[in-house]
């Protein structure tokens, strides 16, 4: 507090706590600007009692700086002063001077009318042009059909830079070695180096390429002929993976020639290439003469195995001609419609400075990201009339971009925003009876970078909705932490994660079946009825309702854990329809925002009071459900009679694996906390080497020699003949624990027999059969003086549990040579002690 009032220039120490008191008094009379910067003692000069520090502080310091503003004019206190130190005062332009706090910053930078947009923050590792990339929007007046392969496309022979020539090539990219430090507008400091190649003239017709701009990831260009090049792209940043999404940026174009772009280390074996997905090319010359954006452009497109892997992993290649509209042109090529962070900001910005859309759409930041970027959540709802109403509420999450280079899934959030924000009945209607909480991208640093699937962790934040890493995976721990209070204060009806797939057409819904007999099949009626409400681009036969083992950290499965019962990720294709009046042509931004407007409608019939729609597409079900059973049983050639207990069937037999793409090396500790993982496991191994084992007791040891002799004696058993040799030597056992008027001599002479014979058997040994003898004896004697009271024997776990066959406390075994089975020939010889072991002592 006291350091707080220092700063605001509120606090005087005592004159008599300070040598120079004096001096500073006045100072403060002769230059009363000094009343808003002073600071005259540190912590350690105060009154040092709390309490006479509260009362005396504020009449001195109140009375003082009342009679200093007296005499002080308005234009000694402008905050421009060079004297002044605080720039958090405020004061008025009329002749009496109230100074008074400014309001204080908002916890996380906000914007709003009167403010400009947070610019992205990028690693410091990243360079980044100083241009702004912007597009319009644009729907094809006729639709985008797919390509249709002829056979006789070309499959160009990749040759890489050995024979071409190197046009645009990142320096500065991370490695999978390396892991995410720290951020900052605009990236890497210090000039940008100028990537492309220097054109040598007018007639020169080299493409100039560049990416470094949000959502670009190109890394290198090779020419490889006039007009022939070779496209390498950078992989999701601190990884050595997924290559799947591309945007990137090309001038100097030719019209009229065809150019040849071919993309040489793409990760995934299938794609929609291969079944007539066309590439998008955006000409900036189109879009300023004739409103024309992204359009589907492309021919001789083929998507095929790469013959040059690096040995680890196959890389895919994708090819495909163009032909440019114009001259000296700048145009863009991309996987799907961009979205970028920016293109967010956009359009939040107009949402908080609509005065009518701003009453029921509250803003605020959920968190900040790795890199420090906001990640924005919206909470959409109508004010309610009584608090028992607003108690009364239901919940629906809705999510998007947890995997960046998946843009589809930000136009159906944008379709669905634009339709939930507007004056509609239906949407009136909706904001009356739900509360929606919206997070409209759960990851801004990997769509800033150009990041297909990770953030800067390296890792798949949708394999990590369980994580207990606050701090490495802050976007989804802390939307799960909000619906998990969420879920404290009311239900919550639908959770839904929209995402885009890279290998199947139309758009499905991935969900998890319920094991609840009494709502036995209701996670498939959403599905269904949105199958209904837009036929011509939603699969219902597509959607699958598996939990598999590898998807347990998946957002759905997460929330589905815990409570919300239709709890489903939206997979939104990167081609088009195979469906209804959208058969065989391309998606648009148009039909993908329509999507979120289907959305907002099934969830009006999902919720109607009258339930006959939800009993009729329950009953649907039942029908579907028993006719998928039926083909299953016909497949393994089994009759199955359905009208008993059929439903007990478990569903998850039934149905298949999703197809969804495999994150498993994108799970696991983020990358930062690798090498320390890795070096704690080497200090254990480090220290269990040098940490002796501790010495077990006489009880243990026993166990243990127990133990091992039993497992010889199992081994021993398999063999016919020594099998019954060790039958006979159980039979002696009764012989042997009754000779116990045998004397250490005994012993010792049976021992001599024994060093004779192992002299017998291995003459070229080098070791003094007289002193091995002497060795022994003298063991003996030493053993024996020991072993003078209770002398115990233990024999193996199969002997006979006769107690007259067990030896007295006081008597000692004769141990007898032919009890010993001879061992195989040709080995040293050595001996066995198939059920008899000796319990010694340390």
């Amino acid at each position: 507090m006291y350091h707080h009032l220092q700063y605001y220039g509120y606090f005087k120490a005592q004159r008599g706590s300070l040598p120079s008191s004096a001096t500073h008094q006045r100072v403060w009379k002769n230059n009363p600007r000094y009343l808003l910067s002073g600071s005259f003692g540190k912590r350690d000069d105060l009154i040092p009692d709390p309490l006479q520090k509260e009362k005396r502080l504020w009449p001195t310091c109140l009375s003082t700086v009342h009679r200093q503003l007296e005499a002080v004019s308005g234009d000694s206190l402008k905050l421009s002063s060079p004297l002044l130190k605080s720039r958090q005062l405020l004061h008025d332009d009329l002749g009496e001077v109230n100074p008074r706090l400014r309001e204080p910053r908002d916890l996380f930078a906000f914007f709003s009318g009167s403010r400009p947009l947070g610019a992205p923050r990028w690693p410091v590792e990243c360079e980044v042009i100083k241009e702004n990339i912007h597009h319009i929007e644009w729907v094809p007046p006729q639709p985008e059909y797919f390509y249709q392969p002829t056979g006789n496309e070309k499959i160009p022979e990749i040759v890489g830079e050995e024979k071409g020539t190197v046009v645009y090539q990142l320096d500065s990219v991370p490695t999978e070695n390396s892991y995410f430090t720290s951020s900052r507008v605009g990236g890497k400091r210090g000039i940008i180096k100028e990537l492309a190649v220097t054109l040598q003239g007018p007639e020169d017709n080299t493409l100039l390429f560049e990416s470094r701009f949000e959502s670009g990831n190109l890394q290198k260009a090779v020419r490889v002929d006039t007009y022939e090049y070779e496209l390498t792209l950078r992989t999701d940043l601190y990884t050595n993976k997924h290559t799947q999404w591309f945007y990137f940026r090309v001038q100097n174009t030719r019209k009229g020639a065809t150019y040849r772009f071919t993309i040489v280390n793409l990760l995934k074996p299938k794609s929609l290439y291969t079944i007539g997905m066309k590439p998008l090319m955006y000409s900036q010359l189109d879009a300023s003469t004739h409103s024309i954006g992204w359009r589907r452009e492309g021919n001789e497109i083929k998507y095929y195995r790469n013959n040059m892997d690096d040995g680890q992993q196959p890389f895919y290649c994708l090819t495909w001609t163009i032909q440019f509209p114009h001259d000296q042109d700048t145009c863009f090529f991309a996987h799907f419609y961009p979205y970028t962070y920016t293109d967010l900001q956009c359009f939040l910005l107009s949402v908080a400075n609509s005065p009518v859309q701003s009453q029921f759409c509250k803003l605020r930041a959920l968190c900040r990201s790795l890199a420090g970027n906001t990640v924005y959540l919206l909470t959409i709802t109508n004010p309610a009339r009584t608090p028992r109403e607003a108690a009364a509420k239901k919940a629906v999450v809705l999510t998007a971009r947890v995997h960046p280079g998946e843009s589809n899934g930000s136009w159906i959030m944008k379709g669905f925003l634009d339709f939930i924000l507007s004056n509609s009945p239906d949407a009136q209607l909706l904001r009356d009876i739900f509360i929606f909480k919206v997070v409209p991208m759960l990851n801004p640093d990997g769509v800033i970078v150009g990041n297909y699937r990770c953030s800067l962790a390296g890792r798949d934040l949708n394999r990590h909705y369980k994580t207990i890493l606050k701090e490495s995976f802050p976007c989804i721990w802390h939307t799960r932490n909000m619906i998990k209070r969420l879920l404290e204060e009311r239900e919550v009806l639908l959770y839904c994660d929209f995402h885009g797939h890279s290998r199947k057409n139309n758009i499905f819904l991935y969900g998890c079946s319920n094991n609840n007999r009494n709502f036995w099949l209701h996670e498939r009626v959403f599905p269904l009825m949105l199958s209904k409400n837009a036929p011509d681009k939603f699969s219902f036969h597509s959607c699958n309702f598996k939990v598999q083992k590898c998807k347990e950290g998946t957002g759905r499965v997460v929330m589905w854990r815990m409570g919300i019962l239709n709890s489903y990720t939206m997979e939104s294709t990167f081609g088009g329809s195979t469906l209804g009046n959208k058969r065989d042509t391309h998606f648009t931004t148009e039909d993908l925002k329509s999507l979120g407007y289907h959305v907002c409608d099934t969830l009006l019939d999902f919720c109607d009071p009258d339930r006959t729609k939800f009993m009729q597409c329950l009953t649907e079900l039942k029908v579907l459900l028993q006719q998928e059973i039926h083909k299953k049983f016909k497949e393994f050639g089994q009759d199955l009679d359905l009208e008993g207990s059929w439903s007990d069937i478990s569903l998850s037999d039934i149905e298949s694996s999703t197809s969804g793409s495999d994150s498993s090396l994108s799970e696991g500790l983020p990358v930062h906390l690798l090498n320390v993982a890795d070096e704690l496991s080497q200090k254990k191994k480090m220290y269990k080497k040098k940490k002796r084992k501790p010495l077990q007791s006489r009880k243990q040891r026993n166990k243990q020699y127990q133990k091992h002799n039993l497992m010889k004696e199992s081994k021993l058993a398999e063999d016919a003949p020594e099998r019954a040799e060790f039958a006979s030597t159980q039979q002696k056992q009764s012989a042997f624990f009754k000779n116990s008027e045998n004397t250490s001599s005994s012993v010792m002479k049976n021992e001599k027999q024994r060093v004779n014979e192992l002299n017998g058997r291995d003459k070229g040994t080098s070791l003094d059969s007289s002193n091995m003898t002497t060795l022994i004896l003298t063991k003996n004697e030493e053993r024996m003086q020991r072993e003078k009271r209770g002398f115990t024997v233990s024999c193996s776990a199969k002997r006979s549990s006769n107690p007259s066959q067990e030896p007295a406390p006081d008597m000692k075994p004769n141990w007898s040579r032919n009890r010993y089975p001879a061992t195989k020939r040709g080995r040293t010889a050595t001996t066995v002690y198939p059920s008899l072991h000796i319990y010694t002592y340390p």
